[in-house]
């Protein structure tokens, strides 16, 4: 390989590290309004009046849309209103839009709107949900639109039911000798990407919308908005530059209709929805939480013969992309483990809390704490080294998913091998606990990981080639850059086919849906392999084009032609041939007649043999692969305050190939980075009223920078056949295991079983005094 496993330097980087990488908020066009959103102080209250008169009066205002009936909104259920109408449903949640000319006068009016709001019982948890005298969040739920493997059940509060069912259960607790039984909680909590989130929306006197997004998924936009509201799909024009950071939570669509609804309040003038840091915390979309209990059966030698695991999933006040993540979970509810009996339920329950988006991991960090730490409490029943535990139980091929898909050794990643490895990263043969003095105690937790992309079976991605006079290449796809250095790897990747520069590959980073072919979404680790697919395909028909007029020109055969070096020529005499300069845009002859034209490449990839889940048993196969990884926490626990210092973290990732070397590294590292902020820090504290607490940075922590531990990555190389020269997706593996090993490290050092997060000082001494 040339090309591919270097560490090329990003394609963005220069704008990025010069600041003239411009994002959405960066663009501002002549005339542009500026829309500021009225937000709920409360979870969960009925609405009884909106006074805008005094709003009205302040100069400047446009519009102010309050009280009006919109087509509901959301991916698996039609349950949203775009703006609240009869009722508010969480705190944050958009109850009137305030459109004006410029941010000052939008926000001063929108503070003269007066709501007023009758309060109503709030549901607080998702354990409080599942309460059959629980209060209804969604009174309306039978009569939502829905898609068909959304399983909601009407008079409840439960947006959806994904059932596992596998093997025996009777006979696997008959061989059960040990069991443990735990429960686990923790509550929602943000993505905290670097750019908030925001949208604007142009409609043309010729119908034509033209909506520029900081968006993991600009075609959803295209596509939803055209459902939701019956514009014409080539009307819409959705562009997105570079992207912040989204992780998940700029997946799903909420401040582009914003942006469209007041827009068109305006009689299509351009007008812009940006959400200050607050907003971004409490008004979209958040990360889910989860009340998990589950029961594991196993024989005195540590083989795991059954589990029983149930999912109560905060999807908060409405379900939109929390389906899909629930269901996420009960796919993988095992953990990467061997499970012949298994019983599983995962709820998707509405509550009162902000509503839930995909975050990094797709609910896998989250069931792996839940797992893991219940692994550890199993090792310590059976006496038996927690590593050795896990290496026992591995998945394998050979073995079933819970979804009952037989796996090999592309399809599966090599658990065995990234536990062995990780055990040397982190020196696990000099033991797990470490005596510092009476007060300080250094101590190691393991865990690991596992993960496939239940994504839609139709999802594509396609990628265009066209070429320059001078013989590089222009690569466009409608994968959207954000941070992850994957449209790097796609030049990488055409590189190496084209056995070129990868220099001479310019790479167009906006994406502009009506030019560019669609790539589903830039979601769940499905980058690199769908689009790297299709570049791939894009190659394979540039190469032919190229041979077809080399072949006239050097008149011979096209299987006598090679393509490397930015030239096509004779395989047997390369002096013998022409440059990718003369022949890309057409050939000139010296008479002057020509044949050919620019070549223009083009390359499609689809998901093949995707299936959905029996609603009763789950079985099914709901992703492509799975990808597997192991990890090690070290932490120096101080025994008198129960703070603790993050000493190393080790994650071992099978990446079936390393496509960036230093990118790749970037990315697990980044993602260990969150999975401990996850596990550590990061919450939302609720009130009685429903109410985020803590809705600015000051109060809600991330991994300050200096708190980060030492990080130990390394890699196994086991190809997946099907992937981009043997690439597996590794965004998120990095994340999962994180809050896994933390627990499981503190747990010890602390003499105390922790079941929830944050793993904060005040938790852990809470948890030593209820012990």
């Amino acid at each position: 390989m040339d090309v591919i496993g270097k560490g090329v330097i990003r394609k963005d980087a220069w704008d990025k590290v010069t600041g003239d990488a411009k994002y959405t908020d960066d663009y501002q066009s002549v005339g542009m309004l500026s829309c500021t959103k009225v937000i709920s102080p409360y979870g969960h209250a009925r609405i009884t009046a909106i006074d805008k008169t005094e709003a009205l009066k302040i100069p400047g205002v446009r519009a102010i849309i309050a009280g009006e009936h919109f087509p509901l909104t959301g991916e698996a259920i039609r349950d949203r209103p775009p703006i609240a109408i009869d009722k508010v449903r969480y705190h944050g949640e958009p109850v009137a839009l305030v459109v004006a000319d410029t941010p000052s006068q939008a926000k001063k009016a929108a503070n003269l709107v007066k709501v007023y709001y009758e309060l109503l019982p709030v549901v607080n948890s998702p354990t409080q949900a599942f309460q059959k005298n629980a209060p209804l969040v969604h009174e309306e739920l039978g009569e939502y639109k829905k898609e068909e493997d959304s399983h909601s059940i009407p008079g409840t509060n439960i947006a959806s039911l994904t059932k596992i069912r596998k093997g025996n259960m009777e006979k696997g607790w008959s061989e059960s000798e040990v069991t443990v039984e735990a429960s686990y909680s923790f509550s929602p909590s943000d993505h905290a990407a670097m750019e908030t989130r925001c949208s604007t929306c142009e409609i043309s006197r010729d119908g034509t919308i033209n909506i520029m997004t900081s968006s993991q998924a600009p075609y959803m936009v295209k596509t939803l908005i055209s459902e939701y509201f019956g514009e014409d799909i080539g009307k819409i024009v959705v562009h997105t530059p570079f992207v912040g950071g989204g992780y998940g939570g700029k997946a799903p669509v909420q401040l582009e209709i914003l942006a469209y609804l007041a827009s068109k309040a305006v009689g299509g003038r351009p007008v812009k929805v940006f959400n200050t840091r607050e907003e971004d915390i409490i008004t979209s979309p958040c990360h889910i939480g989860l009340d998990g209990t589950v029961k594991i059966g196993a024989d005195r030698n540590g083989k795991i013969k059954v589990m029983e695991i149930l999912y109560l999933w905060d999807g908060g006040a409405y379900s939109d992309k929390a389906i899909d993540v629930t269901r996420s979970g009960a796919v993988d509810c095992t953990g990467p483990y061997n499970v012949e009996n298994l019983w599983c339920d995962s709820y998707c329950m509405y509550t009162n809390h902000p509503y839930a988006s995909p975050y990094r991991g797709f609910s896998h960090s989250e069931l792996s704490f839940v797992i893991e730490r219940t692994l550890d409490l199993l090792s310590q029943k059976l006496q038996m080294d927690p590593l050795e535990l896990r290496y026992i139980n591995a998945i394998r091929p050979g073995n079933t998913t819970p979804t009952r898909v037989p796996l090999n050794k592309s399809n599966l990643g090599d658990l065995p091998h990234c536990i062995e490895k990780v055990k040397h990263l982190i020196k696990w043969e000099e033991g797990p606990i470490k005596e510092i003095n009476e007060r300080f105690v250094r101590v190691k937790g393991v865990s690991c990981s596992w993960k496939t992309s239940t994504i839609d079976a139709n999802a594509p991605s396609g990628v265009t080639l066209t070429f320059n006079r001078d013989g590089s290449i222009n690569l466009m796809s409608g994968l959207i850059e954000i941070g992850t250095g994957t449209k790097t790897v796609l030049a990488q990747i055409l590189a190496e086919r084209l056995k070129m520069d990868v220099d001479k590959i310019h790479v167009r980073m906006e994406v502009d849906t009506q030019t560019m072919p669609e790539h589903w979404k830039t979601v769940a680790s499905r980058g690199t392999f769908m689009a790297g697919r299709a570049t791939l395909n894009a190659a394979e028909d540039v190469i032919n084009q190229l041979k077809e007029v080399a072949s006239c020109v050097l008149r011979a055969p096209k299987e006598d032609l090679e393509v490397a070096n930015s030239r096509v020529f004779l395989r047997d005499d390369p002096s013998i041939g022409l440059h990718f300069k003369d022949i890309g845009y057409g050939y000139k002859y010296p008479n002057g007649n020509a044949i050919g034209g620019q070549i223009i490449g083009r390359g499609k990839y689809i998901l093949r043999h995707i299936t959905k889940l029996d609603p009763e048993t789950g079985a099914g196969k709901p992703g492509p692969e799975w990808s597997v990884a192991a990890y090690g926490v070290e932490i120096e626990f101080d025994r008198k305050d129960y703070t603790y210092r993050l000493v190393n973290a080790a994650a071992v990732v099978d990446a079936g190939r390393v496509m960036n070397e230093k990118t790749a590294l970037g990315q697990v590292m980044g993602a260990m980075s969150m999975g401990l902020a996850f596990a550590g820090r990061e919450t939302f504290y609720f009130d009685d009223l429903g109410r985020v607490l803590n809705p600015q940075l000051r109060t809600y922590r991330p991994l300050r920078y200096g708190e980060n531990p030492n990080y130990l990555v390394d890699f196994v190389e086991n190809p997946q056949i099907d992937g981009p020269y043997g690439a597996r997706g590794i965004g998120e593996l990095g994340l999962m295991g994180m809050p896994g090993a933390l627990g499981n490290a503190l747990s010890i050092a602390a003499g105390v079983s922790l079941h929830n997060l944050p793993l904060i000082p005040e938790l852990i001494w809470k948890a030593k005094e209820k012990q």
